[in-house]
């Protein structure tokens, strides 16, 4: 693994918290219509996206049930086709999607931290 990837487990999961921490407190209509917070979820999101592109496959491969190649290509939706993204779905996408995410990076950053590696191995 490369020696960044630990930064990367945490930058992901850092996000992961961040998007949550966003939506907490509403319910699917008053998300939709607090612009600001949409806003800011959708930039966890694409950062999510683009970090998710810089882990070692052998994490991936270790977590089959993630959608590895939507996270990626997820972000290309929201900085692309942002027309399209509705409030909708990145409120399914934090509510559904991210919570098997977080846990995923949480045993990946444990893992990191149990081997004592310093190197390139995870």
């Amino acid at each position: 693994m490369p020696s960044d990837a630990l930064t990367v487990l945490e930058e992901m999961d850092r996000h992961v918290r961040l998007a949550q921490e966003f939506a907490a407190g509403f319910d699917l209509d008053s998300f939709q219509i607090e612009t600001r917070t949409v806003y800011a979820v959708i930039r966890c999101l694409e950062i999510l996206s683009e970090a998710s592109r810089r882990l070692p496959e052998v994490v991936k491969a270790r977590h089959t049930a993630i959608p590895w190649r939507d996270i990626a290509a997820a972000g290309n939706v929201y900085r692309h086709d942002y027309e399209e993204v509705a409030a909708k779905i990145i409120w399914d996408t934090v509510q559904l999607a991210l919570p098997p995410l977080q846990k995923v990076l949480s045993e990946e950053i444990e893992r990191y931290l149990q081997s004592g590696e310093q190197g390139d191995r995870l």
